[in-house]
């Protein structure tokens, strides 16, 4: 660890401190709140895409009929729920996993195999995080899939749920959005820390040896490689997600829901919207990756992985 801090300056605030951890939070809040918010217009079609197949052709069409009928507020719209909700999660997802990562692989399992350490830390953040996610999303995908939409903003959005559902109304889709989202993270902390490794294997130099300039670079190449994965794996439960906060019946259990949306879309339905995702969520992952350790760079920390 010592040869890799050597790369960069000192930094003010001592590794694996409380102060680090927080800061490592406010990495991910600025890596995932800006960079969520700015694909949108992909999330806007790709959830609708997801709950009714036909409603647009293509990606273009979408957009350009929805800008010609509502104008760039329409393209973007869901905007709010998404970043206060990713900012919410980006912290918790990068920070919290800064916390177990430290916890598990150096505190309590020192030997344990580092890709079992990645998995697990990156599983503990995840249910932490979405437990702050879980109603921004809630309103976000009503927002997104209702023709004409459930509510116009986030405040109406979140006012309209809790006075006929109550807060639980909030959270009905936290335990699919578990399904989706600790997958997703899991394979996306794991395969980005193995990949980042490799990358430098290739190179055929240490880590050690690189400037913060093109550490952040292979930061990019690797976050978008672990992207392609992790939109792959959760993709399924993402279309239920979308399909459970517009389509759930009141009263109804979520283990009956998703029977009765399974037996409605089958097997193929779990992968509308697969090709969308895969760009959205390879270029998201990509630019998270630079942003957090660009941001660890500016504080004197090392990057993330390949050590």
């Amino acid at each position: 660890m010592s040869k890799v801090q050597g790369v960069f300056p000192k930094p003010k605030i001592e590794l694996y401190s409380g102060q680090y951890f927080a800061a490592c939070g406010l990495g991910g809040i600025i890596a995932c709140g800006p960079t969520h918010t700015a694909v949108t217009p992909l999330d806007l079609v790709k959830c609708r895409r997801q709950v009714d197949p036909a409603i647009y052709k293509s990606n273009f069409g979408a957009w350009s009929k929805i800008y010609k009928g509502e104008g760039l507020r329409g393209v973007f719209f869901g905007w709010s729920p998404t970043f206060v909700g990713y900012c919410l999660q980006g912290g918790g997802k990068y920070g919290f996993y800064e916390v177990f990562k430290y916890l598990y692989g150096e505190q309590t399992f020192p030997n344990a195999n580092k890709t079992v350490v990645f998995l697990a830390a990156s599983a503990s953040a995840e249910f932490l995080a979405d437990i702050a996610l879980c109603p921004f999303e809630a309103i976000k995908v009503r927002m997104q899939t209702t023709l004409p939409p459930f509510a116009s903003t986030m405040r109406e959005g979140m006012s309209k749920v809790i006075a006929s559902e109550g807060y639980a109304g909030l959270y009905k889709g936290l335990v699919p959005l578990w399904g989706r989202q600790i997958p997703y993270t899991m394979v996306k902390f794991a395969t980005f820390e193995r990949t980042v490794g490799k990358i430098y294997d290739v190179l055929g130099k240490p880590k050690a040896s690189y400037n913060g300039l093109q550490q952040t670079g292979v930061s990019f190449l690797g976050g978008y490689i672990a992207g392609i994965a992790c939109a792959v794996v959760s993709h399924p439960a993402d279309v239920m997600v979308s399909k459970l906060n517009s389509d759930r019946k009141s009263g109804e259990s979520a283990g009956k829901a998703m029977g009765r949306i399974y037996g409605n879309i089958g097997f193929t339905g779990l992968w509308n919207g697969l090709p969308t995702r895969i760009l959205m969520i390879g270029t998201l992952t990509a630019f998270q990756w630079l942003i957090y350790d660009s941001f660890k760079v500016a504080m004197g920390f090392p990057t993330t992985g390949g050590h």
